[in-house]
């Protein structure tokens, strides 16, 4: 069972970090925490694994990745991380890139992963268009919000 003083310290942890939601398995019981109520389909989730979270509250002392800032056409649709984590652009190192610029996607394709706490998670594309450009590079880190994929609806 999960004592009460840990659930309240994941709360202030994600309170205190980027994260939008947080979900933990500890001694059979597990706990999800989330800042906003979910959306009518989750294109990605991701669980901490047993035992992953120390004692002590960490530190969110990580580096900050600022987002890059480019002139974009007022047109373009962002795509931005739903989690910190690690941004690739295929599922293997050998293997072709899910999108880029000029790829036409749709809803439900794949447009890449970020590995967040050991999991692979596929961001899957919600809107129809054109990616006009890829703004992480391959293997980067990136913070919740930012802006990964710049997509063309037209």
């Amino acid at each position: 069972m999960i004592e009460l003083d840990f659930i309240e310290r994941l709360i202030r942890i994600l309170d205190e970090s980027g994260l939008d939601s947080l979900e933990v398995e500890r001694g059979g019981t597990r706990v999800k925490l989330a800042k906003s109520p979910p959306a009518g389909v989750a294109p990605v989730s991701f669980a901490v694994p047993s035992g992953a979270v120390p004692a002590p509250p960490p530190s969110v002392d990580a580096p900050v990745v600022e987002p890059r800032t480019l002139a974009v056409a007022s047109n373009l649709l962002e795509i931005t991380a739903p989690m910190v984590g690690t941004f690739y652009l295929s599922p293997a190192p050998d293997a072709p890139a899910y999108v880029e610029p000029g790829t036409r996607v749709k809803p439900g394709d794949t447009l890449c992963i970020i590995e967040a706490m050991k999991l692979m998670n596929e961001l899957e594309c919600e809107i129809s268009g054109t990616v006009a450009e890829v703004c992480v590079d391959n293997a980067q880190p990136v913070e919740f919000g930012q802006v990964l994929l710049r997509v063309d609806p037209g």
